[in-house]
């Protein structure tokens, strides 16, 4: 799955990130790497929010019944399950890069 990024959602992450070094200073960083618990804090999150959008949207009769909705909420696990396999790879040290 690949990932871009439009020049408003780029604009919206970087403005968040300027938020965060102000909010918690310039090392609030080291927190959250690769490696650490707020990384996975993040990793479970992201398994946690896909299995509930699984059980939670795609079993859902009204989203069933429903091919656009139901093609939506897949996506949705699709997308999360790929978030997890990506904080998952760089969390537990396959791939060094953490760039973000």
């Amino acid at each position: 799955m690949t990932v871009e990024l439009t020049t408003d959602t780029e604009a919206e992450r970087q403005e968040q990130l300027t938020e965060l070094i102000a909010e918690h200073g310039p090392d609030w960083l080291e927190g959250f790497k690769p490696g650490s618990l707020g990384c996975h804090e993040l990793l479970d999150r992201a398994a946690f929010l896909a299995k509930t959008v699984d059980d939670s949207l795609l079993s859902h009769p009204a989203c069933v019944q429903n091919k656009d909705w139901y093609a939506l909420a897949d996506q949705a696990v699709t997308a999360l399950c790929e978030l997890y396999q990506r904080i998952g790879t760089a969390h537990l040290g396959k791939d060094g890069n953490s760039d973000g």
